[in-house]
Parts: structure tokens; sequence; C-alpha cells
């Protein structure tokens, strides 16, 4: 097959981002597509068959446009565009629309969906009063629910943003831990602080927990109240009985928007058919006003080893379904 090469013309912010550092991000595309990348000035210079030439081109406009939003460019979002132009072989065939949602500009630059399905996750937090965002750890559905959250907060189209998760991590109970209830909270609902720390910044974050715009309570304290106008983010929503998910999705008041997020594959509950997650997403399955995004494997952008974990533990849960012997 005959290499040709292909010239494609940069500005010095997406060059940058594209060669990364010490050119490791032009190594991992090379090395995926089997091309050679060249950066002879105002651009970079693409030599391989027309077909790798035209994967790789995919992964490089798709850096550039992220870091022409101002995003930080990291190796993670390189392996996720890599993954992307593989599984997307036509141009066009499920693009990402960053623009689709207006998100806030973090501490590391412009916030926006990384791969086709964190666009549709998105779509769906816009569109729905209730989502449900299920998959494997680091696909970004806590942390895009959080920005979400706090774009909808910052235009004020809520006027509180409530977290709630169950906290059953450490076989301890709230009323042991020492501190007031925001200290007992906050070790069981550290990502989204994190997370909102990096959107908002830690001095906004404290602010408006201290007006009571930002609240974050256990499934406990949820019972009997009506949240209205609010943005409710329900996480780690595996470990919620059956019973402690309808207490909480119905909770919704006028002008209110829920998100639940979760794993299914990680109950840490005693019994894993107590979990009112798989339950919910059965029962509620077409339901107006609720839609579901389920996050896969090759959607994990925290870092390539999670993904590969990710792969092993689906592939031995399978065998043992199967009735398979596994090592």
């Amino acid at each position: 097959m005959a290499r040709e090469s292909e010239f494609l013309a940069l500005g010095d912010e997406a060059l940058r981002a594209v060669i990364g550092p010490n050119s490791r991000h032009i190594a991992l595309i090379e090395d995926r597509f089997k091309v050679l990348v060249e950066t002879p000035g105002g651009g970079v210079s693409i030599n391989g068959s027309a077909r790798d030439r035209a994967q790789a081109k995919r992964v490089i406009e798709t850096l550039a446009d992220r870091a022409e939003t101002g995003a930080e460019i990291t190796e993670a979002d390189v392996r996720t565009a890599l993954g992307a132009a593989v599984a997307q072989p036509r141009a066009g065939q499920g693009s990402i629309a960053p623009d689709a949602v207006a998100l806030p500009v973090g501490r590391r630059g412009a916030i926006a969906p990384k791969t086709a399905a964190q666009a549709r996750y998105l779509e769906l937090l816009s569109r729905c009063e209730l989502t449900f965002g299920v998959g494997p750890a680091g696909t970004g559905k806590t942390f895009l629910a959080a920005a979400y959250g706090a774009s909808l907060l910052r235009r004020g189209q809520v006027d509180r943003l409530v977290i709630t998760r169950p906290a059953v991590e450490a076989g301890e109970k709230l009323g042991f831990l020492p501190g007031d209830l925001n200290e007992k909270v906050d070790p069981y609902l550290a990502p989204i602080w994190e997370a909102l720390n990096d959107i908002l910044g830690p001095d906004d974050v404290r602010r408006r927990r201290d007006k009571g715009e930002i609240e974050a309570a256990p499934i406990a304290f949820m019972r009997g109240r009506t949240l209205a106008h609010a943005f409710i983010i329900v996480d780690e929503a595996q470990n919620l009985t059956k019973l402690q998910m309808k207490m909480v999705l119905t909770r919704l008041g006028e002008g209110a928007r829920m998100v639940v997020t979760g794993d299914p594959s990680q109950i840490d509950l005693l019994n894993a058919r107590d979990s009112g997650l798989s339950h919910a997403l059965r029962i509620l399955d077409g339901v107006q006003g609720s839609g579901v995004l389920k996050f896969q494997a090759q959607d994990v952008v925290r870092h390539a080893m999670v993904e590969r974990i990710v792969r092993a533990y689906d592939a031995d849960a399978a065998a043992q379904a199967a009735g398979k012997p596994t090592t």
C-alpha cells in the first residue's frame, strides 16, 4: 500500500498540545497507526498509508480542537482520541459536539466531552429531568455531572446544588465519625468536592456552601424533603437499597433535575440483589423525562491502565456467569 505525506496546518497552541511533553503524544499516534509524524513548522506532516493517515489526522484534529478551547491536553486525552478514531472509521460518525452544552472553564482549561459517550451523556443531562449515568470507574460520569450542575448554578438556572450518596464503604455509621455533619459527610464525597474545586475553585465552593447554594447530605437526610429548583447528584447509587432509591428519586420538586451515577459491578451491600440501581434502571426504562447512558470500558478516560483493569474484571465476570473456571 502506497505511503504518502499529508500536511496539516496548526496554530502554536494546538501544535504544542499535539506534540506533548517530550513528543510523547506524537509517539502514541505513530505507534497506534504506524505513521510518521513530523513538525516542519506551522503544523504537522503525516506520512503513511491513506487509511492510517486519515485516522491519525482525526486524532490530531480532535486534540487541536480541544487545545484551541483552552483545555489542557493530557496523555489520557490522546488515548481517548486514539480509541475514538479506531471505533469511528468514517469521518463524522459519532462525532463529539463540545459546544452542545455550555460548561464552565475549570482551573485546567475549558471542560468538554472527551468521548462520544460523554457528549451523549451531557445531551441527556440537558434534556432529561432524571438522568442515569452508569458504568465503570474513570468514565467521567461523576465529574461531568458536577460540571453540569456547577454550570446551572452559575447561570442561575437552579438555586442549589445538592449532593448525596450512601456511606457504606467504610462499614461505619456517620454518627460515630467525629465532627459536624459536613465533616462526617465530606470524606464520602471527596471525588465530587475535587471536581467542584477544579471547576469553581475552592474559594467559590466554600462561599457557596456557606450560603447554602451547595449542600451535601447523606441519603438518610433526604427523607421527607422536597427539593425544588435544585440540581441533585446521587453518587455511588449502586449502594442504595431499592427503598432508598425510591425515596431519593421521589424528592424531585418543581424546577429540579437529578442525575444518578453508579457502577453496578461495584456493589458493597451485603446482599447485591438489594441494590436499587439495577432495579430502577429496569422499571424506569422508557419513562418520560428520564434517560440512561451506559458507559463501557472503552469510555474510560482516567488512565490507560484503568481501562485494561476494567476489561479484565469484565472478562472474569463473564467467564463466571458462563460457568467457566477462572484462575
